[in-house]
């Protein structure tokens, strides 16, 4: 995997980049939809190409490892051929999972144990077992195994935790070099950066991690619980520490605001599942701001989703029409609210791309926000 930054905004630490991968390039900064179990819900991968002309999609170790499997998936022969996708693949960790489950799991030095919320049966993660199973499902971008420290952590607890994730860094980097790659393209390791809300546990994690001169770096352990300004706080320090000419990855962020602040903080890579989530809710992301598709307001309103041209389904489908799919709880509601939210991501992270090529980027996103705070 190779990383290239094509342009600097000169006012903020926005910056433009290019990935080029085994499954194709990735202009940056790239928003990752969520195909959580290998497949992003309610969308096709058709519909993911022509319609959300996604670049890169996300998939899971901790889901992908209990259902299909990793039998199933090499069989297969990984899992871009197992759903179709050709173009590039990053699979999180688990280590998220793990932290969600933290009634059902226990953490020690050697990895950690938790029961499967499928059926409860018992399994145990190391670093080394984290990478052999990304390996196997054969993603192009791979993450380390971290604990998610939870952003209300105090100090002892986030300073183990980040002692407990660089301990696991060093195996899984051990492993990573040790094995290779199961099918016929590299595979890239990202260390996670964590150390909660703290200044000098994310400086002290950002300057353990470059030690291991990787493809690229991923932050993690926020938007878990910390407010906002805590998060980008942390951003900032991390980005001041972390190479130029890597990718820097911000796990599991957020609101469109967010990842415009993020943009201007240096960052280049993104996931989240909001825009599906939240679109199967009846909330409908758009330029103009956002609205909920359930409020009656919008029963009588024939006009598009959004009057720009990001969308398929804004020449296609109504506010009314699709009002309407919500209240009578049609499946098809759900696919075109995701497809729309999508496309609004992928959009708007094109805009900021061509804002940094342009030079504009900071006063373009300062204009954006104040219409992305709109309540529709």
């Amino acid at each position: 995997m190779t990383f290239e930054v094509i342009k600097k905004d000169k006012n903020s630490n926005a910056r433009a980049g290019l990935i080029q991968t085994g499954h194709g390039c990735i202009k940056t900064p790239v928003f990752m939809p969520v195909g959580t179990q290998g497949a992003v819900k309610a969308v096709h991968i058709r519909e993911l190409k022509n319609d959300v002309k996604a670049e890169i999609i996300l998939g899971n170790t901790y889901h992908l490892y209990l259902r299909p499997g990793l039998d199933v998936l090499e069989k297969a022969g990984g899992l871009h051929k197992f759903n179709g996708w050709d173009k590039p693949i990053l699979t999180d960790s688990g280590g998220f999972q793990v932290f969600s489950l933290s009634e059902n799991r226990k953490l020690s030095a050697e990895g950690a144990e938790f029961r499967s919320h499928i059926d409860g049966s018992k399994h145990f993660f190391t670093p080394e077992k984290i990478v052999d199973i990304q390996r196997s499902i054969g993603a192009d971008m791979i993450m380390a195994f971290d604990e998610c420290c939870p952003g209300d952590a105090d100090y002892d607890y986030a300073r183990k935790s980040m002692d407990l994730t660089e301990l696991w860094l060093d195996r899984c980097c051990r492993q990573m070099h040790a094995i290779e790659p199961k099918y016929e393209y590299a595979q890239s390791l990202f260390p996670i950066v964590q150390g909660c809300v703290y200044q000098d546990l994310r400086k002290h994690a950002a300057e353990n991690v470059i030690q291991y001169e990787s493809d690229g770096y991923a932050i993690g352990g926020l938007a878990v619980g910390e407010p906002v300004e805590k998060m980008y706080e942390m951003v900032e320090i991390v980005n001041e520490i972390l190479p130029e000419n890597r990718p820097r990855y911000l796990m599991g962020v957020g609101t469109p605001i967010n990842l415009l602040e993020a943009i201007e903080r240096g960052v280049d890579m993104f996931d989240c599942i909001m825009p599906t989530r939240n679109g199967r809710n009846g909330q409908i992301f758009t330029a103009n701001g956002t609205m909920n598709m359930r409020n009656s307001k919008w029963a009588n309103d024939f006009s598009p989703l959004d009057e720009n041209d990001y969308s398929f389904v804004d020449e296609q489908y109504s506010k009314a029409y699709l009002h309407h799919l919500f209240k009578a709880e049609e499946i098809l509601a759900l696919q075109i609210a995701s497809i729309h939210n999508l496309s609004f991501y992928l959009w708007l992270m094109n805009e900021a791309r061509l804002h940094i090529l342009s030079g504009n980027f900071v006063s373009w996103k300062k204009n954006m926000i104040l219409v992305l705070n709109n309540r529709l």
